[in-house]
């Protein structure tokens, strides 16, 4: 097989290796060099023509295309999109799981009766100032000190670049606040411990006295200018936390239902075969994991651009489907205030690897999400209450997007990857999915599943679901991932800044 053609309407194909000049592919023959993963024309297509794969438009040519050219960005041009959108026309009823029939998996029920899957101590900082003391608190908790604590996954301190500088209102601050408050309830962390530095604009009493928040044995809070010193801050916050490690040490996995599970699912470094294998792959996982009551979270508003008209028509209501429409017109207007684009969002990564336009790119990424209806859409970081398929406002730059999913409670992370991303999390784990063989290969060290078996061997798009599914479950219960295994995730905690820095 040497392309891919994803729908009858489409007027490209996707080469599934380099192509020479003169290759006959379906009724067309190649007339450029054809990269692997990259598109070429099937039909002529006129200036200002649509170019359509996924039976979709992924941009215009911005000159006439012949057949058998090869179709990229020298001669695709993008406009914004001008979706007519429907509302709740698309609704797929889910098959759920009988009881007698429900997946379960080893996590740590807390006392609120939400479900971990991974047993941290959490230092959380309020700005940037508190972050040295936050990290020298952290680090004095070596691998010799935690193994007298087994059932600890480690001492993590989640410091930021923001904090003060800003606006002690609207919605920089805001979600700065909801990141705080999600961490610092998160089910995978046993105890928290709080470092600011007392002059602040994002004083940590506001947080405590907006979200309700205790302080006891689990909860402390202490910040540097009261503590009178760097050195003694750090010496106090030791002292804290050593007494947090026996009781957070007492916490232990039980048998928990899958209905628990709340799944971030991202994808970074995408490449053409990001949405033809590991997306579909990830999305059949997540309707997997929604038949069994547990909850998939999508996110990166601007790679949903193009797309969006897709998941509108699987809103549960109007109302839900309206909310996506309104963060797409934000970010439009966002995007234009900066002088920007929507356009800007495909990386040169992504370009080299055949994405084209972003509305190409989110056609791919929309398929993370599955086939099963909208049950709601939420803010940067805001707490996830919904069970099913949801969607979370975010910037596609990874390390953000994923810290609003965890602050929204996701205790798990997937990723899917063409080009290889090196990425990790804490305190929720990710598991690092392939989007082509020769990649994971390539990084056998970093991925956990290798999705491009769709293509080069014939699995199909629904096995490999299963296997992602599964592999959620043996995650969830405390096996390693590859990214965990290399130590990843302490610098991958970045909360969105918003508005003007001052």
């Amino acid at each position: 097989m040497q392309t891919v053609r994803l729908d009858a309407s489409d007027n490209v194909v996707t080469a599934t290796r380099p192509l020479e000049v003169g290759v006959k592919v379906e009724t067309a023959v190649t007339i450029d060099l054809i990269p692997s993963g990259h598109k070429i024309a099937t039909a002529p297509i006129p200036l200002g023509a649509p170019v359509r794969k996924y039976s979709q438009v992924i941009g215009y040519a911005s000159c006439d295309i012949d057949v058998g050219a090869h179709v990229h960005t020298h001669n695709v041009a993008f406009r914004n999109t001008q979706a007519d959108y429907e509302f709740s026309t698309d609704l797929r009823p889910v098959t759920a799981v009988p009881d007698s029939k429900r997946d379960t998996f080893m996590g740590y029920r807390r006392e609120n009766g939400s479900v971990g899957t991974r047993n941290y101590i959490a230092i959380v900082t309020s700005v940037n100032c508190s972050a040295t003391a936050a990290r020298m608190i952290a680090d004095h908790f070596t691998p010799e000190i935690l193994a007298q604590y087994p059932s600890v996954d480690g001492v993590a301190a989640f410091v930021h670049g923001t904090g003060c500088g800003m606006a002690g209102d609207g919605d920089g601050f805001e979600a700065l606040q909801r990141v705080m408050w999600g961490y610092a309830r998160h089910p995978n962390h046993a105890g928290v411990l709080m470092v600011g530095l007392g002059c602040e604009m994002n004083q940590i009493d506001w947080l405590l006295e907006a979200y309700g928040l205790k302080q006891g044995p689990l909860f402390q809070t202490m910040n540097i200018q009261n503590v009178a010193g760097l050195r003694r801050t750090i010496e106090l916050g030791i002292k804290k936390v050593e007494a947090m490690l026996p009781l957070a040490n007492a916490s232990k996995r039980s048998e928990c239902p899958a209905s628990e599970l709340k799944v971030a699912l991202q994808c970074g470094g995408s490449d053409a075969w990001s949405g033809i294998t590991a997306n579909p792959a990830l999305g059949h996982a997540c309707d997997l994991l929604v038949a069994q009551g547990g909850t998939g979270v999508l996110a990166e508003t601007p790679e949903i651009y193009g797309a969006e008209h897709l998941l509108t028509r699987r809103a549960i209501d109007e109302k839900t489907g309206e909310k996506l429409v309104g963060l797409i017109r934000w970010w439009e207007d966002y995007t234009a205030r900066n002088r920007g684009s929507m356009d800007n969002n495909p990386s040169p990564g992504n370009k080299k690897g055949g994405l084209t336009t972003i509305l190409e790119k989110s056609l791919g990424a929309a398929a993370k999400g599955g086939t099963t209806p909208l049950m709601g859409v939420y803010k940067y970081a805001e707490p996830v209450t919904n069970c099913g398929f949801v969607f979370m406002d975010s910037p596609g730059y990874d390390p953000a997007s994923v810290t609003g999913q965890i602050a929204g409670g996701c205790n798990l992370v997937c990723f899917t990857t063409g080009r290889g991303s090196a990425f990790g999390s804490k305190p929720a784990p990710t598991i690092k999915i392939a989007t082509n063989t020769e990649m994971a290969r390539r990084m056998s060290e970093d991925m956990d599943i290798d999705a491009g078996t769709i293509l080069s061997e014939g699995i199909s798009v629904a096995d490999k679901g299963r296997e992602i599914y599964e592999m959620f479950l043996r995650v969830a219960s405390g096996e390693t991932s590859k990214s965990e295994s290399q130590g990843l995730g302490d610098y991958e905690f970045v909360p969105w800044q918003i508005g003007a820095v001052m």
